[in-house]
């Protein structure tokens, strides 16, 4: 267990029991730092974070923003709720957008100001460079199908990035 992994979800769409397969995984894994990339939808969801700090970027079917962000204010005051996220964590440059506004995620990506740049919105897994910037979309835990049921552990060290298939019930 390292201190630099991180988590990276997206897209759970209500899927609480997806939600909490994967952060069952990510607390075994010793992640206390996950980013969540948008349309969690639910604000009740925020519950499932308990005791992990959340960066989440609000998506289209995020219509309960203000909420969710209260929610996650309240559960951890230095959780972070908004349209898109700029920081430094373990010395790495992060953006992080849920991805359907394409000509503000594309602006992140090639302004070159990012080691990594997270989104999700596609429901699409994605782990590219662009430059020296590291793109990842941890795919989709709810929603539209598109591929299996995933999400991302990230060494912040090693910059290994991994994907985790959720089984079916």
């Amino acid at each position: 267990m390292t201190s630099s992994l991180i988590g990276l979800v997206s897209d759970t769409h209500n899927q609480w029991h997806n939600l909490q397969k994967a952060l069952e995984i990510l607390r075994k894994e010793g992640v206390s730092l996950i980013f969540h990339c948008g349309d969690l939808t639910d604000p009740e969801l925020a519950a499932y974070f308990n005791g992990l700090r959340v960066i989440h970027v609000t998506g289209n079917a995020d219509y309960a923003s203000g909420e969710i962000q209260r929610a996650l204010l309240v559960q951890n005051p230095a959780n972070f709720s908004g349209q898109w996220f700029s920081g430094e964590i373990e010395g790495k440059t992060i953006a992080a957008i849920h991805g359907n506004d394409t000509q503000a995620l594309a602006t992140l990506i090639q302004s070159g100001k990012y080691a990594y740049v997270f989104h999700g919105h596609t429901h699409v897994r994605r782990d590219e460079w662009v430059n020296t910037t590291h793109i990842i979309n941890p795919g989709a835990l709810g929603g539209v199908r598109r591929e299996a049921r995933s999400f991302a552990l990230l060494d912040l060290a090693t910059g290994n990035n991994r994907f985790v298939i959720l089984e079916d019930d």
